[in-house]
């Protein structure tokens, strides 16, 4: 099969168009022909080797750890799903992501994709959206009624967060730059933040929650807007407890843990319509295509997904 895979740490250079093998499935696995994937920010930043450390993968390595196509083959123990369905997923962190015209998934990781939800949109969904998604429901658990700020609500994450946090009935504030203001305003945010022109720190206070997703001094001002007793999560750096504890704020740092369960759930708002996944652009499955699509990653102005189509 065709993929596009790294043999050693670097820039996009290192990105190569090559055949190898159709992956093997374990007995708790299906295979899944891809039909579309995304970029998202961990694949290029193992590209270059700065996760190699606590991501520690055997080259070649195929990037790529968002998927929608559908099942070929199914492993002895997979009950749920069957070859021909159209699914989506969050696969395990391997060497054979999905960069790739076939990948292999274990069944707890699976969605079914609805029939009325593009495979560009499943694509796009699962790592940021069961990111937004255990933040804010298992992490922030909020509730109908508070309020919570959203760092960098114009990422993929932060997209989507702000519709849950809408559809669960939350007050929602995000900081963006002005250009992004309209665009977060039609998905539910009632105060957008200009973070060229405005501090936040001098806008709000008292706030119930905050879900960072920039990290830095970004991270370490959130802890002066959150009342007592609040929580914050972050995705973006490491937290220090001794300013927690200050400010008597329940903080974590969060890594997504792939769930199918969760991912079902999710989806099912996409086919309802309550949640839209935001596709910045779309780029073909070809080296060249693959590059520009880690690129536009790398620049940090995508306004929603980045996605790789293989048809």
């Amino acid at each position: 099969m065709k993929a596009v895979v790294i043999n050693e740490y670097g820039n996009q250079d290192e990105l190569e168009m090559t055949n190898i093998a159709i992956p093997e499935i374990a007995t708790d696995e299906v295979l899944v022909e891809v039909k579309a994937t995304s970029v998202n920010p961990i694949d290029w930043k193992l590209r270059e080797g700065g996760l190699k450390d606590s991501i520690p993968l055997k080259f070649p390595i195929v990037l790529g750890w968002d998927v929608a196509g559908v099942i070929t083959r199914t492993g002895s123990d997979v009950k749920d799903f069957h070859a021909g369905d159209r699914v989506l997923a969050r696969p395990d962190l391997t060497n054979r992501g999905t960069y790739a015209e076939y990948t292999a998934v274990k069944q707890d990781k699976l969605a079914k994709l609805p029939e009325n939800v593009s495979f560009e949109d499943g694509a796009g969904l699962p790592l940021a959206g069961l990111t937004a998604w255990q933040g804010i429901n298992d992490y922030l658990e909020v509730q109908a009624g508070q309020s919570v700020l959203i760092q960098g609500g114009a990422g993929g994450v932060g997209i989507v967060g702000i519709q849950l946090l809408k559809h669960l009935g939350a007050t929602v504030i995000t900081t963006a730059s002005e250009k992004n203001r309209e665009f977060l305003e039609s998905l539910g945010a009632d105060q957008v933040i200009d973070y060229h022109q405005q501090d936040f720190t001098q806008e709000l206070h008292d706030l119930d929650a905050v879900f960072d997703t920039i990290g830095g001094e970004t991270l370490t001002k959130s802890f002066s807007v959150i009342k007592p007793g609040g929580k914050l999560v972050t995705i973006a750096g490491a937290i220090d407890q001794e300013l927690a504890d200050t400010k008597q704020v329940e903080a974590a740092s969060i890594w997504l843990h792939p769930n199918g369960k969760q991912l079902t759930e999710l989806v099912d708002l996409v086919s309802r319509d309550i949640v839209k996944v935001v596709t910045d652009s779309v780029h073909p499955f070809t080296e060249d295509g693959v590059k520009e699509a880690q690129a536009v990653s790398e620049g940090h102005h995508a306004k929603g997904k980045i996605i790789i189509s293989m048809e």
